[in-house]
């Protein structure tokens, strides 16, 4: 666990998410600072929320909460309009009224003043029950900030981009704004938080647009519950999102429900306490019937219900609120959706002394990679290479071959202009990227992957700073960085290579940019994203396939962001661990396939690395399982697609919106699913001078898969060929367009050595792939047109790596102190290739 403790601000909405994300931060060993809330404010009017897509808002907060200087805080701290601060013990909520159940008579002695009978429905913020809300400070002894709503929901994309209204010219504030002055007004009165805490479960959209505040306030976001439902399980009997709500009983969180709006729940719901085996075994029974019981919809992250939290561990609740019956009267909103208005909540003193479990943490590890490490390491002489196949592909007419639509470029500094410090060299290299990527005709925001090479890792902070002035948009391109010390050319510290589709492609893309802290996968916190998925063109027209672009993943633990220290087997942890990464964003993404992939580990002796070299070759194996075994559930598509995207917007639709496994052994043709081994994609060990944060290892995989058809991939290796020496693979996609073709080609003799130049071992790479292809797809076209996009260089066996690469170069060079192969063969150059068949009619 990391010694860095947090001063933490905790985002609440009253709900069991927000309260059981503060939970966990309490279990880091974080401390809770204050408490923040956002509720329905007074709009200009209602018709204008209403033409906005919202109900009306509440004209007044139900508690009636004074402003802050009435509440004699500070009068020299500058509020937004509405702010209040309520400390604890300043605030006691009246008893209820007379025992008619009057509810008017209730609210009216809370002090509600008027309430509305209709509620805020925000997609970001959770507003029924907001009249209890203020009853929070008392009740945890933590300070409670509040602010009015104020916006609609005017940015509808998943991924928030905050200069989006500017730039746009909008003239009314997006909702997720309201958070802005909120927090600054926290921070203001508590200049040590240095954090804030959100309940974001699979909510993409809620997610980055806290985000994006927590960021512009230099505050570390924290999201303990992001991609919950994917995290290892007590039991394999016990279902992800029951787990999830079981935990959250088993420290004694009590929520209840105060909303439904799907079918299935109904006003019977209402009062439910969901935090209970009981009460999610009865919410997931009516979600069945119309098909939609697991998941998203199961924890009501797609606002199948609301919650409301009474009660929780001492840690946190002092005391607990109490609603008598007669102050939860039901408003039925038409449509499925009811909710309960809330009126005479107590405050009573806990007598039950007995201490809660503390918040399960999740194993690090999930089953199938925990099987991995328990494996390794494995006898040496275990560890061998992948059974080879030749399926010869569909003997269909192919008109001709086409170039790959895949813009590259490989971009270093100009020499001969003194000695310039590392910010400079990459502002020069940024520059140049400006310029040609501008030429191109490509935006900036187009860009897919970049790969950046370091002479010295200590010079990455620069680096990043000038690096990320070029990507200011939600989800930046994914990134590798490694460093390969004097193997870069004498007075350059810095190469960045990237791709981009070209203009005339399909301009369809996708990204995944967490930047919270979780037990999911590291925070990409800065200018890259776990991925990037673009669709492959060909002719300008999409295939149905799609390409994704991997970020380097290296082996922080995600909650704390620091690497493992166990003592036990600490080196294949690492290489476990950070392949876990790879496949659980892989598996967000739907990758149904990868290409191939290089590990890369730091200098080393030859044993050393050969030994890393097969036992990261073992996990990559053993990672793929085979086709016998069980495929994990899917946990339903995230809250955006529930509403914006019509795929997912209608019940009943599990098979559609189901997952594909990773692997996909149903996308390999029948013959390989029957000879697994010879599925295994490619995997090679490359050896460099350092990688980032002094991990032991980075996977890098080449492409992920998706849109894969049934029976439609096959992997393919040849091991003999005309050039002695060379070893071909080619992961092939039909489609009903085109056949894509990701290929690879090594070079294993050393018959040659220090006698061969960079230049002469491409011209004999390029000719293996020609006669390879040709093997591959014997009634292809004479000339097969290949693109050579990435090339890993032994630098201690070949000569003058560096010649002839300048800006222009279409191919990315990784020099390198050695390389090998998954069962420790040492490789001399590998080259990665990308093809394109035209299918004839």
């Amino acid at each position: 666990m990391s010694s860095e403790k947090l001063n933490v601000i905790a985002l609440i909405s009253g709900g069991k998410d927000s309260f059981f994300s503060l939970i966990h931060c309490i279990g880091h060993g974080h401390q809770i600072v204050a408490l923040a809330n956002l509720f329905p404010g007074p709009g200009p009017d209602s018709s204008s929320a209403i033409s906005g897509g919202q109900s009306p808002f509440r004209r007044e907060d139900a508690t009636k909460a004074g402003s802050e200087t009435s509440l004699q805080t500070p009068s020299d701290l500058s509020s937004p309009v509405g702010f209040q601060h309520i400390d604890p013990g300043t605030r006691t909520p009246q008893p209820p009224g007379p025992a008619t159940g009057d509810h008017d008579s209730l609210r009216e002695a809370q002090g509600a003043g008027e309430s509305s009978d209709t509620d805020l429905n925000s997609f970001m913020y959770q507003t029924v029950g907001h009249e209890v809300l203020p009853l929070y400070a008392d009740a945890t002894g933590l300070p409670l900030y509040r602010l009015p709503i104020t916006g609609r929901a005017v940015r509808h994309e998943r991924d928030y981009d905050a200069t989006a209204n500017a730039q746009d010219k909008v003239q009314d504030s997006d909702e997720t704004e309201s958070m802005l002055p909120l927090l600054q007004s926290i921070i203001a009165r508590h200049p040590e938080a240095n954090a804030v805490c959100a309940g974001a479960i699979l909510s993409t959209y809620q997610r980055t647009r806290v985000e994006s505040i927590a960021l512009r306030l230099g505050l570390v976001p924290l999201a303990y519950l992001w991609q919950y439902p994917v995290l290892p399980t007590t039991s394999a009997d016990i279902s992800a999102d029951t787990q999830l709500l079981l935990d959250m009983a088993n420290v004694g969180l009590e929520a209840r429900i105060i909303k439904v709006a799907s079918a299935g729940l109904d006003e019977n719901h209402l009062w439910e306490r969901v935090s209970s085996e009981a009460g999610s075994s009865r919410v997931k029974n009516a979600l069945r019937k119309f098909g939609s019981a697991q998941g998203a919809a199961a924890l009501g992250e797609g606002g199948e219900f609301e919650s409301l939290v009474l009660d929780g561990p001492s840690s946190v609740f002092k005391k607990r609120i109490v609603i008598p019956e007669q102050g939860r009267r039901i408003v039925r909103e038409g449509g499925g959706c009811s909710w309960l208005m809330l009126g005479g909540a107590l405050l009573e003193d806990k007598h039950d002394a007995t201490a809660k479990p503390a918040a399960r943490i999740p194993n690090l590890l999930d089953p199938r990679f925990k099987t991995v490490f328990d494996d390794l390491p494995q006898p040496m002489n275990e560890l061998k290479a992948a059974k080879a196949c030749l399926t010869l592909l569909s003997q269909d007419a192919v008109t001709f071959t086409t170039d790959s639509e895949v813009l590259r470029w490989s971009v270093l500094p100009d020499l001969g202009l003194g000695e310039m410090s590392i910010q400079d060299e990459t502002a020069q290299v940024v520059e140049k990227i400006r310029d040609l990527v501008s030429g191109a005709g490509v935006q900036l925001s187009q860009i897919t992957s970049t790969i950046i090479i370091l002479r010295r890792m200590s010079d990455f902070p620069q680096v990043n700073g000038e690096y990320g002035k070029i990507f200011t948009k939600p989800n930046p391109p994914s990134r590798v960085t490694i460093s390969c010390g004097d193997l870069l050319p004498a007075g350059v510290n810095i190469a960045i290579s990237l791709a981009a589709p070209t203009p005339r492609a399909t301009q369809d893309r996708n990204g995944l940019h967490v930047q919270s802290r979780s037990y999911w996968a590291p925070a990409n916190i800065g200018p890259y994203s776990q991925a990037i998925d673009v669709p492959v063109a060909a002719q300008g027209q999409p295939t149905g396939l799609r390409c994704i672009s991997i970020a380097g993943q290296i082996p922080l633990i995600p909650a704390t962001m620091v690497l493992p220290s166990t003592p036990e087997k600490p080196h294949e942890l690492q290489i476990v661990l950070s392949l876990q990464h790879l496949w659980r964003i892989g598996q967000e993404m739907k990758i149904q396939w990868w290409t191939s992939s290089v590990a890369y580990f730091p200098r080393a002796n030859s044993s050393e690395i050969q030994r890393s070299a097969q036992l990261a070759g073992y996990a990559w194996k053993q990672a793929h399982g085979s086709p016998d075994e069980e495929v994990d559930g899917d946990n339903g598509p995230d809250l955006w697609d529930l509403k914006y995207n019509p795929a997912y917007m209608s019940l009943g639709n599990d098979d559609k919106i189901a997952r594909k496994a990773l692997p996909d052994w149903e996308a390999l043709t029948l013959r390989q699913q029957n000879e697994p081994e010879t599925g295994i994609p490619p995997m090679f060990a490359a050896e460099v001078e350092e990688l980032p944060r002094q991990a032991a290892v980075e996977w890098h995989a080449h492409n992920g898969l998706s849109g894969i058809e049934e029976a439609s991939f096959s992997m393919c290796a040849l091991p003999e060929l005309t050039l002695p020496g060379w070893k071909t693979w080619h992961s092939a996609v039909t489609t009903t367009s085109a056949t894509v073709i990701y290929s690879t080609a090594a070079y294993y003799h050393a018959d040659r050595l220090h006698s061969a130049s960079l230049e002469i071992l491409k011209i004999d790479m390029c000719k293996v792939m020609q006669e390879s292809l040709h093997e591959l797809h014997p009634h292809g076209p004479e000339t097969v047109q290949t693109k050579l996009a990435l090339v890993y260089a032994d630098a201690s066996q070949i000569v003058s790596i560096w010649n002839n690469l300048g800006d222009e170069s279409e191919v990315t060079l990784i020099p390198c102190r050695s390389i090998w192969s998954s069962d420790g063969q040492s490789v001399i150059i590998l080259g990665l290739f990308e093809t394109v068949f035209i299918r004839g009619p």
